[in-house]
């Protein structure tokens, strides 16, 4: 619970403030180990952000961004961390980050580390936003470790904001074709096949069997547009947020040629990228193996990471000997660790290959969906071929039939 203090200092001045409580009388008993004489504590209400949502709210990628930079230039400037946190309260109009802030506040108040506020929630910031700040706020280096925070940041928005682009079309070109081949199927053929039907002339099977699924979904309509509607929101629910689901498009995803060439970029991305920050905050080497293989997002790639840390460093090896026993890692990669690790410089070795890394998914997935397009273009004309065909066969056939006659 958040109190709302007002209190007399020892030389007479009122001071006030808020605080985190499990009841008014930890409030005093906090008041009094501060030398404050208390006159007033009020219970105020809070935002809860422990939810994913609050009221449609969450906190973004971009609000991260702007919360790191913002305190990187503050403290930069001079400011203190807790005035700091302050005027970012005041600037945000949005509800759960101000409640985040006020937590934040409240917290360093009480004399708890920076980074407390952000591990308990963990919907929000990952393990390797949270040792990183950990790790900047230990070595008395958090105004560096936030601004590298905020240029990884955005380059991981950038990054996420080129895949969704590149895969705009190829979605609305699939949605849109659907629902014209739908709308055909539906409304169209029923027509056609009534023609035939009122002529007493007997299609082929293969138009028979076409016209007997539109004039199903024509007779039924209310019932299966309602129908395709739930089980599209059904599979999108099972497939991105159950556990099951993920794991199922997982599976698929690392056996198809293309898309597992992307994933795999995107994992080496994150590992190079992830680490290579994490050894420049100052955190030990197996500490950042470990974070670093929750986050790169490939069990492959993850499972290297960890026989690198427990099988190889933890057992004496160097850093660019555990990674040559590793087949999970190009060979370019743990050649250019093992180099750099001589020379003393891995972060600025990741940092390259990060960026590389970036280049080639970028290149990757618009040669994914160069590969899309036509294989879509090419299932959706073999679709309406399809009707077409069932619609021209036994008009030539009709027309023939009368031109016997």
């Amino acid at each position: 619970m958040k109190f709302h203090y007002i209190a007399s200092q020892l030389d007479g001045k009122i001071t006030e403030g808020e605080v985190d409580a499990d009841g008014s009388a930890e409030v005093l008993q906090f008041l009094v180990s501060k030398g404050l004489r208390p006159i007033s504590v009020k219970l105020i209400k809070t935002v809860n952000v422990t939810g994913a949502n609050f009221f449609g709210q969450s906190i973004s990628i971009s609000d991260k961004v702007f919360i790191t930079r913002y305190l990187s230039l503050m403290l930069k400037a001079g400011t203190d961390l807790f005035r700091a946190i302050e005027i970012l309260i005041n600037d945000f109009d949005k509800t759960v980050l101000k409640a985040l802030l006020l937590e934040i506040k409240s917290n360093l108040e009480r004399g708890n580390p920076f980074y407390t506020t952000f591990a308990k929630y963990p919907v929000y910031f990952s393990s390797v936003f949270i040792n990183l700040i950990k790790a900047g706020e230990a070595s008395g280096n958090l105004t560096e470790v936030l601004d590298n925070l905020s240029v990884s940041l955005v380059k991981e928005q950038e990054l996420r904001n080129k895949i969704r682009a590149a895969l705009v079309y190829p979605l609305i070109l699939l949605s849109l074709s659907f629902l014209m081949l739908l709308l055909l199927v539906t409304f169209a053929l029923p027509r056609i096949a009534a023609v035939f039907t009122s002529s007493g002339f007997q299609p082929p099977l293969f138009s028979r069997i076409v016209f007997g699924i539109g004039l199903f979904l024509s007779n039924n309509v209310l019932i299966v547009f309602p129908l395709l509607a739930f089980i599209a929101v059904g599979s999108w629910y099972f497939f991105a947020k159950m556990y099951t689901g993920r794991r199922a498009v997982y599976w698929l995803s690392t056996r198809l040629p293309v898309i597992s060439n992307v994933l795999n970029q995107l994992a080496l991305q994150r590992f190079t990228s992830t680490f290579g920050s994490l050894m420049k905050a100052g955190l030990p080497i197996i500490d950042s193996l470990e974070i670093t293989a929750d986050a790169v997002g490939s069990e492959k790639v993850a499972r290297g990471l960890r026989n690198v840390s427990r099988e190889g460093i933890a057992k004496g090896l160097t850093i660019g000997e555990a990674f040559r026993r590793e087949p999970a890692f190009p060979m370019v990669v743990t050649n250019l660790i093992a180099v750099s690790e001589k020379a003393g410089h891995v972060e600025d070795i990741l940092k390259t290959l990060s960026n590389f890394y970036e280049s080639e998914i970028d290149n990757s997935v618009k040669t994914l969906v160069a590969f899309i397009e036509p294989v879509m273009l090419i299932l959706i004309g073999f679709l309406i071929g399809t009707i077409a065909v069932s619609v021209i066969i036994p008009i030539y056939q009709l027309v023939s039939s009368v031109g016997g006659v």
